[in-house]
């Protein structure tokens, strides 16, 4: 046993160092900057969301006769994830959860606009929290 031992006290080491390259590569302004990125990206986000996604989904994202809340559980990060945010817009997506009919294809948004959507309803979800299914 003791001849492996040396081995694995250097994966360790290996191990530790990628730690630590990893870390100090997200340590510092790389990291805020990331969070910047989100926050202008929600900002950025926000009139698209009025102009595409409001008469359905309502100016405050808690739905209209048209559309569902985005603050819906139904709409929460891991029920729902952005990928799936990008799918309906993209694609458009069939009834499922509610009554109000097929959503059609969004057009004329980039990937870049699409992003900026989605972090401004997640945004938004943080500050509101999230509303039961189904509605009362």
């Amino acid at each position: 046993m003791k001849r492996y031992l040396p081995w694995i006290g250097i994966g360790a080491l290996a191990v530790i160092m990628v730690m630590a390259v990893v870390g100090f590569g997200q340590s510092g302004s790389n990291s805020s900057a990331a969070e910047g990125s989100n926050e202008l990206d929600a900002a950025a986000g926000e009139p698209l969301y009025q102009q595409h996604c409001a008469a359905c989904h309502g100016s405050d994202l808690r739905g209209t006769a048209a559309g569902p809340s985005h603050l819906s559980i139904v709409y929460e990060p891991n029920h729902h994830g952005d990928a799936a945010f990008a799918l309906a817009v993209r694609n458009g997506v069939r009834q499922h959860h509610w009554n109000f009919g097929d959503m059609p294809p969004v057009q004329g948004l980039t990937d870049d606009h699409i992003a900026s959507i989605t972090a401004y309803v997640r945004d938004q979800q943080r500050i509101h929290g999230f509303e039961p299914y189904p509605p009362p």
